[in-house]
């Protein structure tokens, strides 16, 4: 069972709303799960960001430490037994998958972000229409 972490003044505020008696209306739960995909996005650009440091660390390692290594697109693969090169293709497929996760992870959460904004625009328009005086 995995668990998310929040942090702590989420549940004062959580705890202080149950207080004083307000329930936690659908807009604002489509406010924070906006939040939380903006975060998400965030997060998946800092994975691809991480993933370009490794995949670049791997490339430099493996052109320093080998003569002459042959590459398949950008990726070497006939190296020696050296340690250092395998290091550096190491390197480079793990930065290579963190780069991809990265740029899968952001677009699906900008895809979750803007479906959360057209949900909470539909939400904005029928409480307007809700509380609009009928004319009769």
């Amino acid at each position: 069972m995995s668990m998310h972490r929040v942090s702590k003044s989420y549940f004062v505020e959580l705890n202080q709303r149950i207080e004083k008696g307000v329930k936690l209306a659908l807009r604002d739960y489509l406010h924070e799960k906006a939040e939380e995909s903006r975060h998400n996005e965030t997060l998946g650009f800092l994975i691809l960001i991480i993933g370009v440091s490794f995949f670049i660390g791997g490339m430099i390692v493996t052109v320093v430490t080998e003569a002459n290594p042959d590459w398949l697109l950008f990726i070497p693969y006939k190296l020696d037994s050296h340690p250092y090169s395998l290091i550096g293709l190491s390197f480079v497929s793990i930065g290579l998958v963190m780069l991809i996760l990265g740029i899968v992870f952001s677009i699906h959460s900008a895809l979750q972000r803007a479906s959360y904004m057209d949900r909470l625009k539909e939400t904005q328009t029928l409480e307007a229409q809700t509380i609009e005086p009928k004319e009769g």
